[in-house]
């Protein structure tokens, strides 16, 4: 069984400041992390691994600093680590990012390809579904839990509003899975080792066969054209006292605002 897990190292969000002449996310000096829902993708892989067999390959894509993200799963059990690096990437969209991720998985092949449900510094929960689409393979969104595996199959549970659905799969198959899958493993000191021993894989346009149309810029469909933090409210009122006293508090209020 050959599992890709696609993570993204991101900044940690509670360190996330914006520039106020250019409106860009401020990246320089800020801790960067590995995506929380990517944690629960990498679990969910040697999971199965553990289960079925086979090896389980860590896939990002960003700068040389990157590597710190690959070695930190490579810490958990994964067996290998893949560095997307090249300046023709710079300024990926999802689409564009997709595409690449895709390339990479096609050289790599996979049975079962795994992400998180979404990156916390985009939001877009794009690019798991548009890796599925270039692949060509079924995928299967908000997955809170796998039932079972076998050589040619997957059946899994897809979170919904009220409640999930059961979906079967056959492979390969991609999935994006949710918090609710898994609680992510801690690092063992072997694992931590390995990891600083491991080597990483760095592969540019070139070893992946893209084709540089769809890279970067020049393969976006869309741009960020300004990235800016809401302006804070100061016209709030705390309720302080018990549950009751803060209902009748608000009920005033509302009252006095004509809301009611």
């Amino acid at each position: 069984m050959k599992i890709v897990v696609c993570i993204k190292q991101v900044p940690d969000s509670a360190e996330v400041r914006i520039n106020p002449e250019t409106g860009t996310l401020m990246r320089e000096g800020v801790p960067s992390i590995v995506n929380p829902y990517d944690m629960h993708a990498v679990e969910a892989g040697l999971r199965i691994k553990e289960q079925a067999g086979g090896s389980v390959v860590a896939l990002t894509m960003g700068p040389p600093q990157a590597e710190a993200a690959l070695r930190e799963v490579i810490s958990m059990g994964v067996d290998e680590g893949v560095l997307l690096t090249d300046r023709a990437f710079a300024g990926s969209d999802t689409l564009a990012t997709s595409y690449t991720l895709s390339a990479a998985i096609s050289k790599l092949g996979a049975d079962i390809v795994l992400c998180g449900k979404q990156a916390i510094d985009g939001d877009t929960a794009q690019v798991g579904p548009e890796i599925a689409e270039f692949l060509n393979i079924p995928h299967v969104a908000y997955v809170r839990k796998i039932d079972g595996i076998s050589e040619d199959s997957i059946r899994v549970q897809r979170a919904m509003d009220e409640g999930y659905d059961i979906v079967e799969s056959t492979l390969p198959v991609l999935l994006t899975v949710v918090r609710e899958l898994n609680e992510p493993r801690l690092p063992s000191l072997k694992g931590k080792m390995a990891a600083k021993k491991a080597e990483i894989k760095r592969w540019g346009a070139a070893e992946i066969g893209a084709d540089e149309g769809k890279l970067g810029l020049k393969g976006s469909a869309t741009q960020v054209r300004k990235i800016f933090a809401p302006e804070a409210r100061k016209d709030r009122t705390m309720l302080k006292g018990t549950a009751e006293e803060q209902v009748s508090a608000l009920m005033e209020k509302l009252r006095g605002l004509k809301c009611l």
